[in-house]
């Protein structure tokens, strides 16, 4: 996993994380925890950290496991809340799927995504997409 710009300070008052996740590299997501943990040290509502760390794990491993690919993975965090974006390079639209309880861990990752996050999406691109979700820095 390379670092290309992390916890970088904007004149707007955001911070940045950017990394870039190697194919199939599943080292990343602890990783990217850590630094996402770093990041949000003193940000939000109680319990925003953690919500964003799992949430993050999720549409990491996803972007890793189901594109065979390399991934970009930016947060922003700011005045109005935190903006977590997962790009790939695979075409494949992801599918939010009821988690099937004979299925072990597999088809839970947008579940989660949708029912904690405030907002979020896929946003498709010429080659590939975007998977992204916000949390807003106030009190839960």
């Amino acid at each position: 996993m390379e670092d290309t710009a992390e916890s970088t300070p904007d004149q707007q008052g955001s911070s940045h994380l950017r990394r870039r996740l190697g194919r199939c590299d599943l080292r990343a997501v602890p990783e990217v925890r850590k630094a996402l943990r770093e990041l949000l040290a003193h940000w939000g509502r109680p319990g925003g950290s953690e919500t964003a760390e799992l949430l993050t794990s999720e549409i990491v491993t996803n972007a890793l496991i189901h594109t065979d690919r390399e991934a970009l993975l930016t947060a922003t965090v700011g005045p109005r809340g935190l903006r977590v974006e997962v790009r790939d390079f695979a075409a494949r639209r992801p599918r939010l799927r009821a988690p099937n309880a004979d299925d072990g861990t597999h088809g839970r990752g947008l579940v989660l995504v949708q029912a904690l996050a405030d907002a979020w999406g896929v946003r498709m691109h010429g080659v590939g997409k975007a998977v992204w979700f916000e949390l807003d820095g106030g009190a839960a």
